[in-house]
């Protein structure tokens, strides 16, 4: 089979199949595998994964488990709710981690070259098209490769998308700008790197944690571009990452002289899609789900794809080792859109929450210097145990509604994001 993408979601697609004894392509469009940014979340519903698949110590030895996660406005410096994520742990079985973005990607890649996975670069796809026999896809090149079964983890500009609907990125308006610190730095020593930050002001807000055991600490900072919404061309640009955080706090205006300001990431995502299989061809990752960052879950959801598209791999196999790829594919297909619709839904509702300004935000403080440490259910369909059994079906396999208390109370997920 094939797998198109050799980012996060690719790696872990890929991973996953072979797991279940497939021979697996993976085509990648750049010239060398990589993975561009700085830090990134991974919540217990991802570390379970990584568990199953044997490499979480590894992630743990790469990356840092902070023992707090905080919530701060950036206004005025002062704490609005915490999670101890010690007892997160406790809770759900597996820690919250975080890692850097090439570190994590490393990890997976490794595990694919071990596990035999055929790694292509400089292999960008331009078309996809169901054949008798399964699926095809042409390169830039020209060459097709064929296989029974094509997943496409091909990105926010998915081209594989194009088959389902006829769709475009929806801006949200807000940039952000990353950089890291040195560990030695003062800006560093000074800090708690055992906690997970986030500053949440008026249409910005900034995060902070520390990366490699302590050695770089990173940062995060998104606002909402005047540019943007005023529909000009260059929008992003650094003298509105200064005017965007001239009101907030002297820790946060610290902070901004050490972002790298010659890149900046425009933040982007898509309508919940709920079809995503087209014949031989499924969609994961961001090509089928990119969601805003604000709860931590786009490379997150991504891996649980790949490792759910297994699962059902596994359940639908013959004694011949021969796959149902259709009733595995629709079984996939029923199960992880209304999952990913809810995290796109709740990303974009807690961006609203974050940045709140006036009588608004006065009130959005209240609420959550009011709420218990130890409340966790906001969060428990999300982190919730997934792990299977031979007579259970795993939550994050069953669709759950979207209820209004999914969005309208802040909760323990006040982390920055995949940032």
């Amino acid at each position: 089979m094939i797998v198109v993408g050799g980012g996060i979601g690719g790696l872990g697609a890929a991973l996953a199949l072979t797991r279940q004894d497939l021979s697996v392509l993976l085509l990648e469009r750049a010239p060398a595998f990589g993975e561009v940014g700085a830090g990134i979340q991974l919540a217990p519903n991802c570390t379970r994964i990584l568990d199953d698949y044997g490499l979480l110590q590894e992630a743990k030895g790469l990356g840092v488990v902070p023992d707090s996660m905080v919530m701060r406005d950036a206004v005025d410096g002062e704490e609005l709710t915490r999670l101890d994520l010690r007892d997160l742990e406790k809770r759900y079985g597996y820690p919250y981690l975080v890692i850097h973005r090439s570190d994590l990607h490393g990890l997976l890649l490794r595990a694919c070259e071990r596990a035999g996975v055929e790694l292509i670069t400089d292999a960008q796809v331009t078309a996809y098209e169901n054949t008798e026999r399964g699926a095809c896809v042409t390169l830039a090149s020209g060459r097709t490769h064929e296989a029974g079964v094509v997943i496409a983890g091909d990105g926010l500009h998915s081209v594989a998308r194009k088959l389902l609907v006829d769709d475009e990125p929806v801006s949200s308006a807000y940039v952000a700008y990353r950089g890291t610190v040195p560990g030695e730095l003062p800006q560093v020593r000074s800090l708690d790197l055992s906690e997970v930050v986030v500053h949440v002001g008026p249409a910005c807000h900034f995060v902070h944690y520390g990366l490699r055991g302590g050695e770089l600490l990173n940062q995060v900072a998104v606002f909402e571009s005047p540019k943007a919404l005023a529909g000009q061309e260059d929008w992003g640009t650094p003298d509105e990452l200064d005017a965007a955080f001239a009101g907030t706090c002297d820790f946060v205006r610290d902070g901004l002289p050490f972002m790298w300001r010659d890149k900046w990431w425009r933040m982007f995502d898509r309508d919940p899609l709920m079809n995503w299989v087209h014949g031989r061809i499924a969609l994961l990752g961001d090509s089928a789900h990119p969601p805003l960052q604000y709860i931590a879950q786009g490379a997150i959801m991504a891996i649980e794809d790949g490792w759910v598209l297994g699962e059902h791999v596994a359940r639908n196999r013959a004694a011949d080792g021969t796959v149902d790829w259709g009733t595995a594919l629709a079984a996939y297909e029923a199960v992880r859109p209304e999952h990913c619709r809810r995290v796109l839904s709740t990303s974009r509702a807690w961006g609203e929450l974050w940045h709140l300004d006036g009588t608004a935000r006065e009130q959005r403080n209240v609420l959550l210097r009011a709420r218990d440490t130890y409340d966790y259910s906001f969060v428990d369909w999300l982190y919730g145990p997934t792990a299977l059994t031979p007579d259970e079906e795993p939550e994050m396999f069953t669709p759950i509604p979207l209820s209004s208390a999914d969005v309208a109370a802040p909760s323990s997920a006040a982390g920055g994001g995949e940032a």
